[in-house]
């Protein structure tokens, strides 16, 4: 279980601190497949990163699986068993994909095990197996593969921040049915960052981030209608939950 209590991240702008996340509090269940979604500039992509350590808190705490991870480095909290995706992947340059996929999983995997990697994610294992991991890639190519080397360590807790970013009308219609797959076989709590209403369709629950603050929390059926409506529609779902 993931439980945020209370906490705060201030930044400084033009001389003065500008508020991101103003006293946030959120648990996540496990085994739970979530999406955080909510305006542009809410908040959504900064939480994410203070759940990695990325970002540090200025207030509150951070409590993953019983253990306070508020002071952990991002190694620790990976240790721990979290995973994240960024939204634009990391080109490595001289490393192939297999061995890309060991250093993930932590062991020499075989070379069918590699595939196996892939081939959950959508790519045909023998076309990118013993391919670099750069710029001869394409966007959604380097995104599917960065999602097989997060499956690949096996870990309680992934987080995706806006995986569509970036990738083209093809690669999404893949990548909509790779969290389709994962949604159904990956035994964790999985928690991604997006605005698509393909992918919000996907979740367990849905979480709402609005100026900082959680707006709206509960399952897909009582969320998605209140989004995809008027803000009173959303005010009156707010008030339902309260």
């Amino acid at each position: 279980m993931l439980e945020i209590k209370n906490i705060s991240y201030e930044v400084e702008e033009n001389s003065a601190e500008k508020s991101i996340i103003d006293n946030l509090s959120l648990t996540i269940g496990d085994g739970k497949f979530v999406v955080i979604t909510g305006p542009n500039g809410g908040g959504k992509s900064t939480l994410a990163k203070l759940i990695m350590g990325i970002y540090r808190t200025n207030s509150g705490s951070i409590i993953y699986d019983g253990t306070d991870i508020t002071e952990m480095s991002i190694t620790e909290r990976a240790r721990l068993g979290i995973s994240f995706a960024f939204q634009q992947p990391v080109h490595f340059k001289g490393i192939k994909v297999i061995d890309l996929l060991r250093l993930a999983s932590g062991s020499n995997i075989s070379v069918t095990e590699a595939c196996e990697y892939l081939s959950k994610v959508g790519l045909c294992a023998r076309d990118y197996i013993d391919r670099e991991v750069n710029a001869s890639l394409s966007g959604g190519e380097l995104k599917r593969i960065e999602i097989a080397t997060v499956l690949a360590r096996g870990t309680k807790l992934i987080i995706f921040d806006e995986p569509e970013a970036g990738i083209d009308l093809w690669s999404f219609q893949n990548l909509i049915r790779v969290f389709e797959n994962i949604r159904e076989s990956v035994n964790g709590t999985v928690v991604i960052i997006s605005h698509q209403e393909r992918i919000i369709n996907i979740a367990d629950d849905i979480v709402v981030i609005e100026n900082g603050k959680v707006k709206l929390q509960g399952p897909k059926d009582e969320i998605l209608p209140a989004i995809m409506h008027t803000p009173a529609a959303v005010n009156e779902a707010c008030s339902k939950l309260s």
